[in-house]
């Protein structure tokens, strides 16, 4: 039993759940992937960038992305799943690669063929850490444009629509 615990410490140590101790310019993406663990996915970004998203949904509540130069060195590391960035999803014209590159990989996926929806859903906070728990649903249509965006108040029920 002890052997089983000192062994999850040991890999409890391993992966730093935001990060910690990365520096932008300085870091190697190993450096990356050895303290965040492997990524949940991997895009190309500009400037040729690779960018490395680390979710922690949903009971983290966040998505973080770690942005990599061509030369391999960390550019930065940015917590994703922000009011801020929820409000650059537009109904009727955002697509559905802008919303991966912005927020990551979704929590969830859904498939709704009647209503011709596919829906994604986040786990985040609504103002920040400690901030208000809510569930982001973002709903697109066959085209891939994001028909409607709704953030549900988890301790409330009410629902905001974008």
């Amino acid at each position: 039993m002890k052997a089983v615990l000192a062994l999850a410490l040991l890999f409890a140590g391993c992966a730093s759940f935001d990060g910690r101790g990365l520096v932008a310019g300085q870091s190697p993406a190993h450096d990356v992937e050895r303290r965040m663990g492997p990524a949940a996915d991997k895009r190309a970004g500009p400037a040729g960038e690779t960018w490395l998203y680390y979710s922690r949904q949903p009971f983290g509540r966040k998505t973080f992305v770690a942005r990599v130069a061509s030369d391999g060195r960390l550019v930065a590391l940015e917590q994703r799943l922000t009011d801020e960035n929820v409000a650059r999803i537009s109904a009727q014209t955002t697509r559905r690669d802008d919303v991966r590159d912005l927020l990551g990989p979704p929590y969830t996926v859904s498939s709704f063929p009647r209503m011709e929806r596919e829906i994604w859903q986040y786990y985040m906070r609504h103002f920040g850490d400690p901030g208000i728990p809510v569930t982001l649903y973002v709903q697109f249509s066959p085209d891939g444009v994001a028909r409607e965006v709704y953030l549900i108040d988890e301790t409330s029920g009410s629902r905001r629509r974008s």
